[in-house]
């Protein structure tokens, strides 16, 4: 799994298990300024990705709705297409029964 994409739990991060006082070094202070520094930039770079993925999957929805109304135009096209094929064929049947046994067969 992708740690840029993985949920923040507290106390997973480095800089939950630091002790709450201050630390007596400089040395530590700079360490810690340049975790903060870090954790920023990580933030960001995980904002940038969600941002990126946001606007590929508007894209995809956006994509994906055309394709609905596309294929809804065309089923009711069909829809029409079939009503007019089901009235035709009422329309060119005959009213008056007919037999079989009046009709030749194609072979006579």
């Amino acid at each position: 799994m992708n740690p840029l994409f993985s949920p923040f739990t507290l106390g997973s991060h480095p800089l939950d298990t630091m002790p709450s006082s201050p630390p007596a070094l400089s040395a530590l202070s700079g360490a810690q300024t340049s975790a903060s520094a870090s954790d920023a930039e990580r933030t960001e770079q995980r904002l940038t990705e969600l941002e990126i993925k946001s606007a590929f999957t508007e894209d995809l929805l956006d994509h994906l709705n055309a394709t609905i109304v596309a294929q809804q135009r065309q089923i009711d096209l069909l829809l029409r297409e079939l009503s007019d094929l089901r009235q035709q064929q009422t329309d060119s049947q005959p009213t008056a029964f007919r037999s079989l046994r009046d009709e030749l067969p194609p072979h006579y």
